[in-house]
């Protein structure tokens, strides 16, 4: 089992990252808040990770806080949620609002999420509720010039890839840099302000 990863941050994308250990890159899948915290290119990182077993394929999950990775299992402990599903789950919301939703039976919330439907949904309540009311606060451990163009290049492939239909990710990207407010937005508060958009639009 590989527990964490400790190397050179040799390529970062909002979903995926590659980091270079003693020679041997890793690619490491991670959700948008770990992404987050993410130094720049040729940096050092140290990542908590989850080795999910596949038959045909052994993929590795990387979070920034030991509160992620332990809601991840937590996930994926559920009947009908993989591991992409987990990590679209905690690239949309945090651990934290993710817990009030459950606590609060708040299936609405869960369903604009790529993925969740109803009944997923309430499964989700119903086997988590306990469980992540154990799960203490934390914040992230990790360390934190694209022209615009790229980034919403980079905004876009990051929703899709996180389960939302294409034109419904352009459609909140084109709204997200239209706003006032987003003025000199950064790759990562793009993609959030866009979840915001696409979540209050569901």
């Amino acid at each position: 089992m590989i527990a964490s990863l400790t190397g050179t941050l040799k390529s970062k994308a909002p979903t995926e990252v590659v980091v270079d250990v003693n020679g041997v890159g890793y690619v490491v899948s991670i959700p948008l808040s770990t992404f987050e915290t993410l130094g720049s290119l040729n940096s050092t990182v140290t990542l908590l990770t989850h080795l999910h077993v596949r038959e045909d394929a052994l993929l590795l999950f990387g979070f920034s806080t030991d509160e992620e990775r332990t809601c991840f299992r937590l996930l994926i402990s559920v009947s009908g949620i993989g591991p992409k599903i987990a990590q679209g789950i905690l690239s949309s919301m945090s651990v934290n609002d993710l817990r009030i939703h459950i606590a609060a039976g708040n299936a609405s919330a869960l369903t604009s999420i790529p993925g969740i439907g109803r009944k997923t949904a309430e499964r989700l309540i119903l086997e988590l509720k306990e469980k992540m009311e154990k799960l203490a606060g934390s914040t992230h451990t990790l360390v934190g010039s694209t022209d615009a163009a790229e980034i919403r290049a980079e905004a876009l492939a990051a929703l899709v890839s996180l389960g939302y239909n294409r034109a419904t990710a352009e459609s909140a990207i084109r709204k997200a840099v239209a706003a006032e407010q987003t003025a000199g937005l950064t790759l990562e508060q793009l993609i959030k302000f866009s979840l915001r958009l696409i979540s209050s639009n569901a």
